[in-house]
């Protein structure tokens, strides 16, 4: 998405998470506890990928795509899928987008990522398209008269 900024990345932290899984410090139980909303979310509005679930690997990981924003009143808070965005992204100043992982088998759940999206992207990237123009001044040499008076 053209607009999308600002991203936070939490692979590192599952990774962590996992490992810990993995070698039993951190129960199953613990991290497959994904509530009957983000469920239903995955069901309705997921958008499915080709990655097995890390815990259980019987099915593929779904990933649910939340959006808050002042610009969104009632509608925060809601999972919407990625041509939703889109259209969201065109129509509202700035809005953050929560991904999350769910796998429907296990419940095994995990925010993926984090990133602003909306017009305000825009404005700022065709700015920062101006900027280095001016900011080389265009061959412009400092004024010699107030050298001259010395």
């Amino acid at each position: 998405m053209r607009t999308q900024r600002q991203a936070v990345d939490y692979s590192l932290q599952r990774r962590a998470l996992l490992r810990e899984v993995f070698s039993g410090r951190v129960g199953t139980y613990e991290v497959c506890d994904a509530s009957p909303y983000l469920k239903n979310a995955a069901r309705f509005h997921g958008e499915p990928t080709e990655e097995r679930c890390p815990v259980c690997r019987k099915e593929n990981l779904t990933l649910v795509h939340y959006i808050y924003g002042d610009e969104l009143k009632q509608s925060a808070g809601q999972a919407r899928n990625r041509a939703e965005l889109s259209m969201l992204a065109m129509t509202l100043r700035e809005f953050q987008v929560y991904v999350v992982e769910v796998c429907r088998a296990c419940n095994w759940n995990h925010l993926v990522e984090q990133f602003l999206l909306g017009r305000d992207g825009l404005l700022e990237s065709e700015q920062g398209m101006a900027e280095p123009l001016a900011a080389s001044g265009g061959g412009v040499t400092p004024d010699r008269r107030h050298g001259a008076g010395r």
